[in-house]
């Protein structure tokens, strides 16, 4: 059989002038998805894309690859047969007869308008072949089984499974962020969420070792990798921050400190992530979820940043954060126990309503910029590749 994958896009085909750009990143970024699976040519056309697979692909790992493909609306492995109803129809009689259903519907799109017969036309006679030679019975509505026909300029696609993609846009045609990966649930849903918006992200995670165990680094990196297979490639920058928590210990009173210890992470990101070429921060703050984001405290955090900070979870529970880190594949590498480092040197009562100018006069003596070079310069940044295998630093 002459197998290939017809991908369908949504967001991308609302680009006008600019929609090749896009077309052509995602080309780009299935083939990198699909890299030593025997997949072969990748075409570009009309409103799809189609994707040859070799006699020797496991059909089952280019569909698990591609589910994770931002800018990919639905996607079906199918069958080309000729730009001939005969064919189209036995095709579909054959697909039908290689798995039990009570009902079923030919579903049937004719890109190619020059081909003589209509869309119903092309449904009612396959359709009657089905219902004679395999059985069951037509349902338009609510099928046991859809056969789907794609009739475009040169062939014919005939496949049963239609599968969604994860929709977006094409990592990489936004530029990139770096994502604040604390561990836990929120951020890696945060960075998720700004790769299916088309950003690039490299990953900052802050420490406080020694003082706490490698957990929390060790689960960074499983993180990152998780995540390296919605971007394919990923830079991992673990951060000491022990020294920075140390001196604000000594400085500033206890309700303060974690609002304390956000504001000098943004600065060190800030530092790192320009270096990086990333245009904006991102972390996984959700309105109210804890003291240090309530809606005062967030305003004094950010006025120490001079890039954009992206909060892509602001307006999200935590209900549906978990939901979505589990359909990701990242909650249970989330949930794992680890030390994080804002843990760390945390006072019971911490302050909800914090003052920038309290706060400005608090790090007076901190020597704020010394600790962010300091910090900046003991950075550890690792590498990794699709599917999830890390490569040695730079």
């Amino acid at each position: 059989m002459d197998r290939h994958v017809v991908i369908h896009y949504h967001e991308i085909a609302l680009k006008g002038k600019n929609r090749p750009f896009f077309e052509n990143r995602l080309l780009e970024n299935i083939r990198k998805a699909t890299r030593g699976l025997h997949a072969g040519r990748i075409y570009k056309l009309p409103g799809r894309l189609l994707l040859e697979l070799l006699p020797e692909a496991a059909e089952s790992e280019v569909s698990r690859r591609l589910a994770r493909v931002f800018g990919i609306a639905n996607f079906g492995p199918a069958v080309r047969v000729p730009l001939d109803l005969d064919a189209m129809a036995e095709e579909a009689v054959r697909q039908a007869g290689e798995q039990p259903f009570e009902s079923f519907r030919i579903e049937t799109r004719r890109a190619n308008k020059a081909f003589p017969l209509i869309s119903q036309e092309v449904n009612v006679e396959a359709g009657r072949r089905v219902l004679e030679r395999v059985g069951g019975r037509v349902n338009l509505g609510d099928p046991g089984l859809t056969i789907h026909i794609e009739i475009l300029f040169r062939d014919a696609f005939v496949y049963t499974e239609k599968l969604a993609g994860p929709g977006g846009l094409p990592v990489g045609v936004s530029g990139t962020v770096a994502t604040l990966l604390s561990g836990g649930i929120d951020s890696p849903v945060a960075a998720l969420r700004m790769m299916r918006r088309g950003c690039k992200t490299v990953f900052f995670h802050f420490h406080s070792f020694p003082m706490t165990s490698l957990a929390s680094q060790e689960k960074a990196v499983r993180l990152v990798e998780a995540l390296t297979a919605y971007q394919f490639t990923s830079r991992l920058h673990l951060i000491p921050f022990l020294e920075a928590q140390r001196r604000i210990q000594v400085s500033a009173p206890p309700p303060y400190r974690v609002v304390l210890y956000r504001r000098m992470m943004l600065r060190i990101a800030e530092k790192l992530a320009r270096r990086e070429g990333a245009l904006a921060l991102v972390t996984g703050e959700s309105l109210g979820q804890v003291a240090s984001q309530t809606l005062e405290n967030i305003a004094c955090i950010e006025a120490v940043a001079t890039l954009p900070v992206f909060r892509p979870l602001i307006g999200t529970d935590k209900q549906e954060i978990i939901e979505e880190s589990k359909r990701a594949g990242l909650f249970e590498i989330s949930i794992l126990p680890d030390e994080d480092c804002c843990s760390l040197m945390v006072p019971k009562r911490p302050v909800t309503r914090s003052s920038a100018a309290d706060l400005t006069v608090m790090e007076a003596d901190l020597g704020v910029e010394e600790l962010v070079e300091a910090c900046a310069e003991k950075t550890e940044m690792r590498r990794f590749e699709s599917p999830g295998r890390a490569v040695p630093a730079a």
